[in-house]
């Protein structure tokens, strides 16, 4: 549970499958490993006890980006609100078009199987070919090849839609986010030049934000939906201190009654898990689960 190389790393909430989906995960996409990371303690509450031993936490490492898939039952399920895009780029590929055409085709047919697709795969004016599926575990993927004119990237980069209660306000967090976290800016915003469905003329059609190193893709829905951010898919962000826990807890934190066990709700309905960069070595300790579970804010001192 040592993230010490990303800053910030995506949680997906799974129904006691998370082990499944990592093995999955590992076929489908390239270049990706599935490691199980802690698994439920002696120590857990009576309601967990029958889960002792068994996976609660599983890394899925893909070209070296971290996602973290998390045992936790069937609370929650993913929405297209926050999806995961992936950059299929021949310079990727030895600059060899046709391996990586090939590789798109096994990654989409792999996550569309037991799936649903919500927009086909075609040209489209920002790439040209482009599909947006939603797996057999209700995780959302954009796969796009990227054009030799575009800069190279992450093959990895999760993306926030905002849509309903918060449609037009991606540009409102892309600015808030770059400014509770150090190593931030707004990176290139394309706006919609006229009305789309509920995005008005200068919303976000695409952008992206820079958050503590790392790259986080927005944009404004442009069609009528709500599909709202959940726990089902949160943000852990690894911090140095208490006082650095302290801190972003008191920046991001707007609804008291989701803050539990280091989760907390942002205005915008996202989740952020604020949790010690050493959270892995420091539930080693003993009755360290145990002292976490009522906790609302981590307190370090405490486990």
């Amino acid at each position: 549970m040592s993230h010490a190389t990303q800053k910030i790393v995506p949680n997906i909430w799974f129904n006691h499958d998370a082990e499944e989906a990592g093995a999955f995960y590992a076929d489908a996409l390239p270049w990706t490993t599935s490691e199980i990371t802690y698994r439920y303690p002696a120590e857990a509450p009576d309601w967990q006890q029958d889960l002792v031993g068994t996976p609660l936490t599983i890394d899925v490492t893909i070209d070296g980006y971290i996602l973290t898939l998390i045992n936790g039952g069937p609370a929650f399920r993913p929405t297209p609100a926050l999806s995961f895009m992936l950059g299929f780029d021949a310079r990727k590929f030895d600059d060899d078009s046709d391996a990586m055409h090939a590789q798109f085709d096994k990654t989409w047919a792999k996550l569309a199987e037991g799936g649903r697709i919500l927009m086909d795969v075609g040209e489209y004016p920002f790439s040209p070919r482009y599909g947006w599926v939603e797996d057999r575990y209700g995780v959302s993927w954009q796969l796009l090849v990227v054009g030799a004119e575009s800069q190279s990237g992450p093959f990895v980069v999760p993306e926030l839609m905002f849509s309903g209660a918060v449609q037009n306000r991606a540009r409102e967090a892309a600015e808030f986010y770059a400014s509770v976290f150090s190593d931030s800016k707004v990176g290139f915003l394309a706006e919609y030049p006229e009305q789309t469905g509920p995005a008005t003329p200068g919303s976000v059609m695409f952008g992206e934000v820079k958050l503590s190193g790392g790259w986080l893709a927005i944009m404004d829905s442009a069609v009528e939906q709500d599909e709202p951010f959940t726990p089902a898919v949160s943000l852990e962000v690894s911090c140095a201190d208490q006082a650095e826990i302290d801190r972003l807890w008191d920046a991001l934190s707007a609804v008291p009654e989701a803050e539990q066990c280091g989760w907390l709700v942002d205005k915008f309905g996202v989740s952020w898990q604020i949790v010690p960069e050493n959270m892995g070595d420091l539930l080693q300790r003993e009755g360290a689960y145990a002292a976490m579970m009522p906790m609302k804010k981590i307190i370090i001192a405490d486990l």
